[in-house]
Parts: C-alpha cells; sequence; structure tokens
C-alpha cells in the first residue's frame, strides 16, 4: 500500500534540537540499525501522528521513545538524559521523516499501538482533562474583581516609583557625564536592574542591563551610551504621560515598559484568519530560558506577526512551526502603534506547501522600517521580505542590495555568522533571491532565503 502519511522534514525535526550536540547525536541515530519495533498511528482527532520504536543502546534493554505530534509536539523516553527532546527521540523522527522502508513504521490504529505506548497516551489524556477541569473550575469561580483591582493599582504604584528613581539616575549622568566615569563604574545599572525588577518594571530593567554592557563593548561606546540614554529617558518620560498618549503609542509604552496582556484574554477578542507562511525561527538564550521567535506572513493580508515562546534551561520551546510552510490558523495581535507580536489561536488543518513570499526593494524597505520606527521608536528590528537582491561582499562588510544596483543595505555584523553568509552566497549564485529578514539600525540581518529558481514546492534555506 502507498504511504500517503503526511510526514515532516528532516530540518523541521533537527530544528526539535535544545543545543547543537543533540542535533548532532540525533542524526547519527536517524538509521534503521538500533532500531526496532518502530510504529506509527494518527493521533486523536487526525490532528496528527504517534510515533514510536526501541533504539539499541549500551543497556540491556533497548531505550523506549514515542512522540506525539498531535499539537505542541511531546516526547517521551526511557533513557536518563534530561533533554528534551533527547538523541534518541530526535533520531526515531528522523527516521520516520526519512520515509526509509528498511525503517518499518507500519501503520496501525490507535488501540494496535504497544502497551508502553497506550500508557503514555492514557496518561496525558488524563491530565489534559484535569487541567481542562481545573481551568473551568477557575472560570467559574474568577477572583475577586475589587482584589484585582487592588493588586493592579499597587504595580502601578511601584512601577511609577520605580520610573521616578530611574529618571533621577538618567540626569545624575549626565550631571557627571559618560566618559568621566569610565567602564569601571558601570556596575551601577546591573543595580539599577535589580531595582526595576523590584518594581515589577522587566523592561526598563532590560534596558538598563544593556547600558551596563555598553562601556566595555569598546569603540565610541559613550556616543552609544547617549543614543541609549536618550531612548530610556524617553520611554520613562512615556510612562510618565501616560493616557495623554495616544491610544496605540501608549499601548506601546506599556508593553516597552514590561506591562503584558494575558493570552486568554487576546484571544477572546477579536482574530484574524489567513493562511500564515512561517518565514523564520530564531532561538536566543535569554537568562535560564531559551526564547524562540517565528515570524509569519498573511498570505491574503499581507500582515506580518511574530510569536514568541519559551522554554527552561535544556528544554526546546513548545511551538515549533516549520519553516517555509503555510498554516491556516488565527492570530489575536497585542495591542500598540504598530501590532506585531501576537498568539497563536485555533488552527485549521495541518502545515501545508510554501510559496516564495512576495517582497520589496531596499527603498521600499527603508521607508516600511522609518514609518515602524515613527510609531515606535524603541524598536530593535522590523521584519522585511527584500525581492531580487544579491548578496555582495565589501571591504567594510556584506551587503544586500538590489539586482539592478538601485540601492544597497548594510547586513548587520553582530547577528549572522559566516556560515550563515556563505549560505546565503551559496544559494544565490549570484542570481537574485528573495531574503527574509529583520532590518534595524546597525542593517540588516537575513534570516531565511529562498532560491532564483522555479522548483515546487519552494524550498526555504534557514540562515
Amino acid at each position: 500500500m502507498e504511504d500517503t502519511e503526511v510526514r515532516w522534514s528532516p530540518e523541521q525535526v533537527l530544528a526539535l534540537a535544545p543545543d547543537a550536540a543533540s542535533n548532532k547525536a540525533g542524526a547519527k541515530l536517524g538509521v534503521p540499525g538500533p532500531w526496532s519495533g518502530t510504529g506509527t498511528s494518527p493521533a486523536a482527532g487526525g490532528a496528527g501522528p504517534w510515533v514510536w520504536g526501541e533504539c539499541r543502546g549500551s543497556g540491556a534493554k533497548p531505550y523506549r521513545a514515542v512522540a506525539d505530534l498531535g499539537g505542541p509536539p511531546a516526547f517521551r523516553c526511557t533513557c536518563p538524559s534530561r533533554k528534551f527532546p533527547c538523541k534518541h527521540a530526535l533520531g526515531l523522527l528522523l527516521l520516520w521523516s526519512h520515509r526509509d522502508p528498511a525503517a518499518g513504521f507500519p501503520a496501525a490504529g490507535a488501540d494496535a499501538a504497544p502497551d508502553w505506548v497506550r500508557e503514555w497516551r492514557d496518561a496525558r489524556s488524563a491530565a489534559g482533562e484535569r487541567r481542562a477541569a481545573a481551568t473551568g473550575e477557575n472560570a467559574a469561580g474568577k477572583a475577586d474583581p475589587q482584589a484585582a483591582r487592588r493588586r493592579a493599582e499597587r504595580r502601578a504604584k511601584r512601577v511609577a516609583d520605580g520610573v521616578s528613581e530611574l529618571e533621577q539616575r538618567l540626569a545624575d549622568q549626565i550631571r557627571t557625564g559618560f566618559a568621566a566615569t569610565g567602564p569601571a563604574g558601570w556596575q551601577v545599572w546591573d543595580e539599577v536592574a535589580a531595582r526595576m525588577v523590584d518594581a515589577q518594571a522587566p523592561g526598563l530593567a532590560s534596558r538598563a542591563r544593556e547600558f551596563a554592557a555598553i562601556p566595555g563593548s569598546g569603540g565610541d561606546w559613550p556616543s552609544r551610551m547617549l543614543e541609549e540614554h536618550g531612548l530610556l529617558h524617553l520611554l520613562a518620560r512615556g510612562h510618565q504621560a501616560g493616557d495623554a498618549l495616544p491610544r496605540g503609542l501608549a499601548a506601546t509604552v506599556r508593553a516597552r515598559v514590561g506591562f503584558t496582556t494575558d493570552s486568554a484574554e487576546l484571544l477572546a477578542g477579536p482574530a484574524v484568519r489567513d493562511r500564515w507562511l512561517v518565514l523564520a525561527r530564531q532561538d536566543s538564550a535569554e537568562g535560564r530560558l531559551t526564547t524562540r521567535r517565528t515570524w509569519l506572513l498573511g498570505a491574503e493580508l499581507g500582515r506580518s506577526a511574530l510569536l514568541l515562546s519559551f522554554g527552561a534551561a535544556g528544554r526546546s520551546p513548545e511551538l515549533s512551526l516549520p519553516v517555509g510552510r503555510t498554516l491556516d490558523a488565527e492570530l489575536a495581535f497585542h495591542p500598540g502603534a504598530s501590532p506585531l507580536r501576537a498568539v497563536l489561536g485555533e488552527r485549521h488543518g495541518e502545515p501545508g506547501p510554501g510559496t516564495v513570499p512576495p517582497g520589496v526593494r531596499v527603498g521600499e524597505a527603508l521607508d516600511g522600517y522609518g514609518r515602524a520606527l515613527a510609531a515606535d521608536p524603541w524598536l530593535e528590528g522590523w521584519p522585511v521580505v527584500l525581492a531580487g537582491v544579491v548578496p555582495i561582499p565589501a571591504p567594510t562588510g556584506w551587503q544586500l542590495s538590489d539586482a539592478d544596483g538601485g540601492a544597497a543595505l548594510p547586513v548587520d555584523p553582530r547577528r549572522l555568522g559566516r556560515p550563515g553568509l556563505w549560505r546565503l552566497a551559496a544559494t544565490s549564485g549570484g542570481a537574485p533571491v528573495t531574503v527574509f529578514g529583520s532590518l534595524g539600525h546597525r542593517g540588516f540581518t537575513p534570516l531565511t532565503t529562498w532560491s532564483a529558481d522555479d522548483a515546487e514546492p519552494a524550498q526555504a534555506v534557514t540562515l
């Protein structure tokens, strides 16, 4: 019988790896040799498959690995690794993705799976029911609105006090000067960051930490300090202005200070349904968390969106959308002057084939970035798809130039290493390509590119 099951690509599987070592180890296990008892069955509701198998290791008994791909990927393995997914789960999914006839993976009904697979499935189902019941109870017995109002007022007072203290620190710094203090004196900003955490203003704390790191970065650091000083002062004044600001700008200021909107509250409001093309995915270590940024572009509305998900140290964030594929889904956007960050709501089916996204010339990209920066002066980067550009090495660094030589953007050297640059150049081969990335004040950061040929389906190359 022909295998009609929709399977992930190897690139999608390896994107789940929590680190480079797991990626390499998982790739070594993605071959039939060590595996036995492999199988697959549809998840409840046909949302996605379960995949399982036993991997021969150094012990007397093989390791049993199983993956649930019916929603956010979930894994279980009998090995002692604390990484999720472990190398055995990665190897299992790689073997499944290759469709190697020698690997087996006979399709089976949910009840025909091995006992150890069904036990985990039943345990997950029971846990889901308990969470649903708890959510229902919480919704039925909502917190006292008066108590919630008092908590909000107490936090607002703490944040206001923290902003006033921050303004005093900034004024003192201008009075004493940047260069006179020198790099050794900037530990004071670590103390300011801790104070902003106490004041429940995590956005201000993050910017204060960045302040502390600038003097040790070399070069013309006093000029960079002055730039950051102005932005932090503007943010503090914006918060003090409060409701006197335009509604969108006021929401942006609150978000930059550190106030957030609950995801459930956002999803209860209006949502935007579209066929969203997954443009890129970035993982970064931020303290004890791994932050995953997933960039989307609506095929019908042309609207950009940014999804954030988080994982504890050593764990990959749960949300793992395949780059280069399209997803029919609903998104709810956080408020702001230029709403970009969103929450993923209901999905309508599995991800489908992607296309090369429509792009703009360099001049149009700069105009769009300028408008976004005017609405949000604290913007770190703005999503842009460049069409028909050629990567060009230059004495001062790489550039992306319009094919006709009309204009060019410098590539931000801090954000893309040499392997990514050479992948971009190899994909281009000197011909124009489509490139998605983030445009900021230090240049353009390429994240994904599509080749210039007419291959179907379109192949996205992650940089």
